[in-house]
C-alpha cells in the first residue's frame, strides 16, 4: 500500500467532465497527463489539484486576513491525500502590463540594478568625462593646493539654466544674510525689488565667501566654514572662482561633473528602475513610447474644406462653439472654411491644429465700423492629447485613433532618465546590457570579472553569481535569444510559461508541487531536449512535477504517464491507462496507438502545384530580420518553421500579416518595416485565426461567439406563438432584460456572499438554472425551449436543425473541426486554448469561401492529441483543395510533413537568426544540411 510520504491521492473527482475518477500520482517523480483535447486533462491538474492546494493554504490565514483576499472554492473531490505546497506555471499568468519585462519576470533585472548602484563608473552626459565625488576634508585640500597664494571666491549653485524672474529667491537671499550674488557670470549687489528678464535663461549663484588663501590656521577654519555653508545651500555642490582669471571649478559631494559642474545624486537601486519616479524617464513615464498626435490622421483629405469634414475628429460643418473658433480664426487669417484644407495659409493650420492666442479687428463694409475680436485656442491637436490623459476609457481610445505610438525621443526606448543611462559598468550602460540577447548577455558576464577593478570585484562577487545563474536557467529552457527588455505581453504562452519556469528553477525550493500546461508550445524540437531536463533538474532536488502534455518525446522522458480519456467532453473523463511509458504501450488506447506507430497522420501521396501564382514581399527588416526577401505559393499549404526566436512571427504576424489587413480591411496596425509587396491582387481576403480566448465572460458561448445564437433567435420569434405575443428575437437573449429571468439576469446562477467562506454560486430558484422567463420557455420548437437548445451538444443540435441550413451549417463545421462533444451554450471561460481555436476556425469556415482566402494560423496544434491534429489537417486540407492558402506557423512534426511547400528560417534565434535557411517542399528541404528542422523532419518522412 502506498504511503502519503511518495504519493498524491484523488479520490471521487468530479470537476466539469470527471466522472467521479480516483487516482494515485507519485510524488518526486515527472508525471505527464495526456488525452485528447477537452479530455479532462486540465480538470485534473488545475481545476481539482491545483484549486485544492491554492484553498488549502489560503485557509491557513487569519480569518481578518481572509476577508481581504477573498477565499476559494472547494473543487468537486471526496478528498485528496499527500498534497505539498503547488505552484502552478500556466501560460495566461504573464502581466499584460507594458511595465513587465522579461527582465523583472525573472529578478535578473533587480540585481543589475543592485551592481549598477554598487559598482558602476558614472559618466557626465555632458562632456562624457568620469564624474568624481569629494568629502569636505578633500575639498578642502584640493583648494588650497589649487589657489595658494590667490584670490578666491566661494559661490552656492542654486539656479542652472533656467527661465524667470527669481525676484522671490533675491529677496529670500538677502533675508538669510548675503549681500551678493553671481548672475550670469557677473558678481552684483543685492538690492531691493531686484529681478531679472523672465524670458531669457539664467544662471545664479550665491557668493558664501571671498577670501585669499594661505598656511595660517585660521584661513583654514574659515575655509572649512565657506565650504559647509556653500554646500548647504547648493546641494552639495560649491564653485570656486579664481578672481584674476574668472575660471570656475565645481566640487561636489555626489558625483559631480569636473568641467561643467552638473552633480547626480549618489545611486540607489531605484535610480536605475523605470517603475520609480527617481529612475524613470520623465518623458514617457518609464514605458519608452508615446502617443503622438498624426497630421495625416488629423487631415486625411487635404482637397476637403474644414465645412466640409476636412479635420476628422470634428467632422462636417454644424452649429458648434468649435467651428465659431474655425470661423473667428478664418476671418483673422482671410480665408473661407469651403476653401480646400491645402490652399489654407500655413499660419492658420498652425493656429487650427495646435492652438494660440491672438487679437485682432474687422472692419465692416457695410455698416463702415469695427469690431475686435480675441482668439483663444486650445488646437485640435493638444485638444486630442489633452484627452488621451483623460480617464475615460472611451476618449481615450477615441483620441488613439488620432495618434501614433512612437518610441520616445528623450530616452529613445530606454525607459530611464540621462543621468541613470550614464552609469556604465565595463563600458556599458544598463540600458545596453538589457538590449542584449540572453546568450550574448552570458558571454559578456563570463568575461566581465577581468576587466573591473578589485574594488568593483569584491562589492559584486555575490550579485554577479546571482545574476549569472538566473542567465543560465533561461538558455537551459531554450530562451537564448530574448532580451531582457522585451515586454512581457509580447511573449507567447509557451515563452511566458518556460521563463516563469526558469525562475522556479533560480528559486531553488524543494518538496513543492509544480503542475506544467504544455511547456513545449512554441519550441523547435532542437531545443526540447533542454526543456526535457530542465523539468528532470526540479525533479531530482526534491520536487514533484505534473505535466499536461501531448509532446511524444516528454512522454517517452515521463516516470508516470496518466492518460484520460477515452474521448472529448462528455464521452472523456475517465482514466483509461497509467503506468510508466512502457506500460502504456501495452494498452490499445488512442494515445498508445499514435506513440508505438500503430496509427499515423499520413503524409501526403503528392505534394500540391498550387496556382503558378504568389506573394513576393521584399526586404524585410523588421527586429531580428536581415532583409529578408521570400515568395508565398498560393493554392499551396506552406508552412513556415524555424526555432524559436528565428523571426517566423516577425515576418508572418508582424509583416505579412497587417499588410493583407490594411489592403483588404484598411486596418491601422503598422507592419515591420519592408520595401515592397507584389502580388495581392491574387488573393481577395485574409483570416488571421490565433490563439487568444473567444471570450473573457461567462456569459460568451460558443453559440454566441459563431453567431449561431442570432439565428437561432430569429428561428424562434418566427414560430406562430411567439408571433402572436408580439416577441421579437431579443426575447430569446440571456443578455436583455424582457425574456430573462430577472432574478439571475439571465446567468443560471445566483451568487450568495458568505463574507470569510468563499463565494457560492447556486442554481437560480426561480428559473432552475434555465436562464429565462416561464413566458419564454412555453415558446417550443420541436418541442424544446430555447434553453433546452442552449444545453444541447453540436452532435445533437447537428442532427435537431439539419433543416435549417443557415444554423445547420454554421453546427456542421463545428462538428467537422472534432468539437461535436461540447454544448452550445458552454461558458467560453471553461474552454481549453485549442478548443477555443478550433471554434474561431469554424467560424471562418462557415462563411462563405472565395477559393482565394489566405488563411494564417499561428501554431494550431497547442493543446491537440495526435488524433485532435488528424482532424484538424483533414478541415486545412479541404479548404487547400478548394484553392485557398493556408499558412501555418508550426514547430509540430506532423503537421510539417504534410505541407505542400515549407519555409525554413534560421539558422539561430535571435540575433543569430532572421534568414531563410531553405524552401521548398518537405522532401526537398530535408536534403539541407545546416537546417534544424530539416534534421528532425528527416526521421518522420524516411
Amino acid at each position: 500500500m502506498t504511503t502519503f510520504d511518495d504519493s498524491i491521492e484523488v479520490k471521487g473527482a468530479r470537476v466539469h467532465n470527471l466522472k467521479n475518477i480516483d487516482v494515485t500520482i507519485p510524488r518526486e517523480k515527472l508525471v505527464v497527463i495526456t488525452g485528447l483535447s477537452g479530455s479532462g486533462k486540465s480538470s485534473l491538474a488545475f481545476d481539482t489539484i491545483y484549486a485544492e492546494g491554492q484553498r488549502r493554504y489560503i485557509e491557513t490565514f487569519s480569518a481578518y486576513a481572509r476577508q481581504f483576499l477573498g477565499s476559494l472554492e472547494r473543487p468537486d473531490v471526496d478528498k485528496i491525500d499527500g498534497l505539498s505546497p503547488v505552484i502552478a506555471i500556466e501560460q495566461k499568468t504573464t502581466s499584460k502590463s507594458p511595465r513587465s519585462t522579461v527582465g523583472t519576470i525573472t529578478e535578473i533585472y533587480d540585481f543589475l540594478r543592485l551592481l549598477y548602484a554598487r559598482a558602476a563608473d558614472a559618466f557626465s552626459y555632458e562632456t562624457g568625462e568620469k564624474m568624481v565625488s569629494y568629502s569636505d576634508e578633500q575639498i578642502k585640500e584640493l583648494i588650497l593646493e589649487a589657489y595658494k597664494g590667490k584670490r578666491i571666491n566661494i559661490l552656492s549653485p542654486v539656479i542652472r539654466s533656467r527661465k524667470g524672474h527669481y525676484r522671490e529667491l533675491f529677496e529670500q537671499i538677502a533675508k538669510q544674510g548675503f549681500v551678493k550674488v553671481r548672475t550670469d557670470g557677473e558678481i552684483v549687489d543685492l538690492e531691493k525689488g531686484m529681478k531679472l528678464d523672465r524670458y531669457v535663461t539664467h544662471d545664479i549663484e550665491i557668493v558664501i565667501d571671498r577670501l585669499k588663501i594661505d598656511d595660517s590656521q585660521d584661513n583654514e577654519k574659515r575655509l572649512m566654514e565657506s565650504i559647509n555653508t556653500a554646500m548647504y545651500h547648493g546641494d552639495d555642490v560649491l564653485m570656486v572662482i579664481d578672481q584674476e582669471t574668472n575660471e570656475p571649478r565645481y566640487f561636489s559631494r555626489n558625483l559631480m561633473c569636473p568641467s561643467s559642474g552638473i552633480s547626480y545624486p549618489n545611486p540607489e537601486p531605484n535610480n536605475f528602475s523605470f517603475n520609480s519616479p527617481k529612475g524613470a524617464c520623465p518623458n514617457c513615464n518609464g514605458i519608452g513610447e508615446k502617443f503622438v498626435v498624426n497630421e495625416d490622421k488629423l487631415v486625411p483629405d487635404e482637397t476637403l474644406s474644414i465645412n466640409n469634414g476636412a479635420l476628422a475628429p470634428h467632422g462636417p460643418q454644424k452649429k458648434s462653439w468649435i467651428f465659431k473658433q474655425f470661423d473667428t480664426i478664418s476671418q483673422r487669417f482671410d480665408f473661407s472654411l469651403n476653401d480646400p484644407w491645402k490652399d489654407i495659409p500655413n499660419e492658420a493650420k498652425q493656429m487650427i491644429l495646435y492652438g494660440g492666442k491672438d487679437k485682432f479687428t474687422v472692419e465692416s463694409k457695410l455698416l463702415g465700423v469695427t469690431r475686435d475680436y480675441n482668439i483663444d485656442f486650445e488646437g485640435v491637436a493638444n485638444f486630442i492629447e489633452s484627452q488621451h490623459k483623460s480617464n475615460s476609457t472611451s476618449l481615450v481610445r477615441w483620441a488613439k485613433e488620432y495618434m501614433d505610438k512612437i518610441e520616445c525621443p528623450a530616452c529613445q526606448g530606454s525607459r530611464l532618465r540621462k543621468e541613470s543611462l550614464n552609469f556604465k559598468v565595463d563600458g556599458k550602460s544598463i540600458a545596453e546590457l538589457v538590449k542584449m540577447d540572453v546568450i550574448e548577455l552570458g558571454e559578456w558576464l563570463e568575461k566581465l570579472s577581468e576587466r573591473l577593478s578589485d574594488k568593483q570585484l569584491k562589492i559584486s562577487t555575490e550579485i554577479l553569481k546571482e545574476i549569472k545563474n538566473r542567465v543560465q536557467f533561461l538558455l537551459d529552457v531554450g530562451l537564448t535569444y530574448l532580451s531582457l527588455n522585451r515586454s512581457s505581453k509580447s511573449l507567447s504562452g509557451g515563452e511566458a510559461q518556460r521563463i516563469r519556469l526558469a525562475t522556479q528553477i533560480g528559486s531553488q525550493l524543494v518538496g513543492v508541487l509544480y503542475i506544467l500546461d504544455e511547456p513545449s508550445i512554441g519550441l523547435h524540437q532542437r531545443d526540447n531536449e533542454k526543456l526535457i531536463n530542465s523539468l528532470a533538474s526540479l525533479r531530482d532536488v526534491g520536487n514533484s512535477v505534473i505535466v499536461v502534455e501531448h509532446d511524444k518525446d516528454m512522454i517517452e522522458r515521463a516516470d508516470h504517464v496518466i492518460d484520460i480519456g477515452p474521448f472529448a467532453g462528455k464521452h472523456g473523463g475517465e482514466i483509461i491507462s497509467e503506468g510508466t511509458p512502457k506500460e502504456l504501450l501495452e494498452h490499445h488506447t488512442l494515445t498508445a496507438s499514435y506513440l508505438n506507430g500503430e496509427k499515423e497522420i499520413e503524409i501526403p501521396k503528392k505534394r500540391r502545384k498550387g496556382n503558378n501564382k504568389k506573394i513576393v514581399l521584399k526586404g524585410c527588416t523588421g527586429n531580428n530580420l536581415k532583409n529578408v526577401d521570400v515568395e508565398f505559393p498560393l493554392g499551396k499549404m506552406i508552412g513556415v518553421t524555424g526555432v524559436s526566436g528565428s523571426g517566423k512571427s516577425t515576418l508572418v504576424n508582424e509583416t505579412l500579416y497587417p499588410i493583407l489587413n490594411a489592403h483588404f480591411f484598411n486596418a491601422v496596425k503598422k507592419p515591420m518595416p519592408y520595401k515592397s509587396i507584389k502580388g495581392l491582387e491574387n488573393v481577395d481576403k485574409v483570416i488571421d485565426i490565433n490563439q487568444s480566448p473567444i471570450g473573457r465572460t461567462p456569459r460568451s458561448n460558443p453559440a454566441t461567439y459563431t453567431k449561431t445564437f442570432d439565428e437561432i433567435r430569429k428561428l424562434f420569434a418566427q414560430i406562430p406563438e411567439a408571433m402572436i405575443r408580439g416577441y421579437k428575437a431579443g426575447r430569446f437573449s440571456f443578455n436583455v432584460a424582457g425574456g430573462r429571468c430577472e432574478t439571475c439576469q439571465g446567468g443560471g446562477l445566483r451568487v450568495i456572499e458568505m463574507n470569510f467562506l468563499p463565494d457560492v454560486y447556486v442554481e437560480c430558484e426561480t428559473c432552475q438554472g434555465k436562464r429565462f422567463n416561464r413566458e419564454t420557455l412555453e415558446i417550443r420548437y420541436k418541442g424544446k425551449s430555447i434553453s433546452d437548445v442552449l444545453n444541447m451538444t453540436i452532435e445533437e443540435a447537428v442532427i435537431f436543425f439539419e433543416h435549417i441550413p443557415k444554423i445547420y451549417r454554421k453546427l456542421k463545421t463545428i462538428e467537422d473541426v472534432g468539437l461535436g462533444y461540447i454544448t452550445l451554450g458552454q461558458q467560453s471561460t471553461t474552454l481549453s486554448g485549442g478548443e477555443a481555436q478550433r471554434i474561431k476556425l469554424a467560424t471562418e469556415l462557415s462563411k462563405r469561401d472565395t477559393g482565394n482566402t489566405f488563411y494564417i494560423l499561428d501554431e494550431p496544434t497547442t493543446g491537440l492529441h495526435f488524433e485532435d491534429i488528424r482532424v484538424l489537417m483533414k478541415v486545412l486540407n479541404k479548404l487547400v483543395d478548394k484553392g485557398n492558402t493556408v499558412l501555418i506557423i508550426e514547430h509540430n512534426l506532423d503537421v510539417i510533413k504534410t505541407v505542400d511547400y515549407i519555409i525554413d528560417i534560421g539558422y539561430e534565434g535571435g540575433k543569430g537568426g532572421g534568414e531563410i535557411v531553405a524552401k521548398g517542399t518537405p522532401e526537398q528541404i530535408i536534403k539541407d544540411k545546416k537546417s534544424y528542422t530539416a534534421k528532425f523532419l528527416k526521421k518522420e518522412l524516411i
